[in-house]
């Protein structure tokens, strides 16, 4: 027993990679710098401009401090990994990336969902809107989301750090993850693919179906309005919203909810890049940059960065 114990792994072989690869470098590299560039740009834009102290504002902050993250977790590896002979990780450092991997993904998909009841808020329930998107309730909603993605997170990779690996280790990925690592373990992981079931339920299924309810009450507010003008501005931001967040929904949900059989690596990989980093450098441009507040918010920062200070004038 104690030959097979998994604390004798010291680092996994990742075999999504094969060595030299300058174009998928290149490739990564200009995601995670677009990501970055958009995430931090936003992040900046709702901190320093009064206008956008709202809470629509408020979460958007937080979606855009959870990419960074989400990517950061990732991107950086992998673009070390592209350049190396044999694309590697340490034991320990697989699990801390599964479990900040899991801590987003957890906590993106209840914020997403606040952020659809705050829409809903907004649009269908006007009168009540203050009340309902209180400062405190924004605040609590925010920590609650990140608070649920820890839990869910924890328990994954604590179940994951029970696994046993017989052999060289090795996942069939490009980042650890927990899914590549219950297909490498020699162990017992029924109640892993129990846990991860069950996630896909609460953590996964049930904030995508109130983020369903909630753009469907908001498009049909949308088709009662008078003016032809407001309901395609409107119905063109909620369908931009709602294809963004089925994409991430469905493609985290097979990715922790894959069949048994039937699943090659090759779409395994594909389909966490889609939702892991893919879907970061997206929301941005969906969520904030189509939005004219924040286009007008970004034009006040650069005028008074590029207006002269007053005692530059004055001498």
């Amino acid at each position: 027993m104690e030959g097979t114990n998994h604390t004798q792994v010291t680092e996994f072989v990742l075999l999504g990679f094969s060595h030299g690869q300058p174009f998928l470098f290149a490739l990564f590299l200009a995601i995670y710098l677009a990501t970055l560039l958009g995430n931090s740009a936003t992040f900046s834009l709702v901190s320093l401009d009064p206008h956008l102290h709202n809470p629509m504002y408020f979460f958007l902050s937080h979606l855009s401090c959870l990419d960074l993250c989400y990517s950061s977790v990732t991107v950086p590896k992998i673009l070390a990994n592209t350049l190396r002979q044999q694309a590697t990780i340490s034991y320990r450092g697989c699990l801390a990336q599964a479990f900040f991997l899991m801590w987003c993904a957890g906590a993106e998909c209840a914020l997403l969902a606040v952020m659809a009841y705050d829409r809903y808020a907004a649009v269908c329930q006007p009168l009540h809107y203050a009340q309902a998107m209180s400062r405190s309730t924004c605040a609590m909603a925010a920590a609650g989301c990140w608070l649920w993605g820890l839990l869910d997170s924890a328990v994954h990779t604590l179940l994951a750090a029970q696994l046993s690996f017989c052999g060289a280790a090795k996942l069939q990925h490009i980042f650890c993850d927990v899914p590549p690592l219950l297909g490498a373990a020699c162990s017992n992981t029924h109640p892993n693919e129990l846990a991860l079931h069950v996630s896909s339920i609460f953590v996964g299924l049930s904030p995508f179906l109130l983020v369903v309810i909630s753009y469907l009450c908001i498009l049909a507010t949308v088709l009662g309005m008078p003016l032809a003008t407001s309901r395609r501005k409107a119905f063109s931001t909620c369908s931009a919203h709602l294809l963004v967040v089925i994409l991430y929904f469905v493609a985290a949900n097979l990715n922790y909810n894959r069949p048994s059989s039937g699943y090659s690596p090759a779409a395994g990989t594909l389909v966490s890049v889609l939702y892991c980093i893919i879907s970061p450098m997206l929301n941005p441009l969906i969520y904030s940059l189509r939005n004219q507040e924040v286009w007008e918010a970004l034009r006040k920062v650069v005028r008074v960065s590029g207006t002269p200070s007053s005692s530059g004038n004055n001498a």
